[in-house]
């Protein structure tokens, strides 16, 4: 018996990987790739600080003031992570008819949001 195999990849369009329970996943750089990358580089660093501070035992109000700014700048990213995704990703679900996407982009804002 013989083995059945290809010499390149299968290419598929979105609504294809969606409906044969490929994962959700992007093969191309988003718009705003290296904005999100910075504004995590600097949650990282507030969230670094965070740490110090408790513990050099720095007083709990400056703690959550710092810890505010680690939050903002999460919600931040999220929000350039979200306005990417619509107005690329999901003008492209649109126009392929993935109705899985949009459950998909539903489901995440939910959780975003909580």
């Amino acid at each position: 018996m013989s083995d059945h195999h290809h010499d390149h990849e299968h290419e598929h369009d979105h609504a294809w990987m969606h409906e044969h329970g490929v994962p959700h996943s992007h093969g191309h750089v988003h718009e705003n790739q290296k904005a999100v990358i910075n504004r995590l580089a600097r949650a990282i660093g507030h969230l670094s600080k965070v740490k110090r501070m408790v513990e050099e035992g720095y007083d709990c109000s400056d703690v959550l003031v710092q810890l505010a700014a680690v939050r903002s700048a999460i919600d931040n990213t999220g929000k350039v992570i979200l306005n990417d995704h619509i107005r690329h990703c999901m003008v492209d679900a649109v126009q392929a008819g993935d109705e899985a996407a949009i459950d998909d982009l539903c489901e995440a804002i939910e959780k975003f949001m909580k």
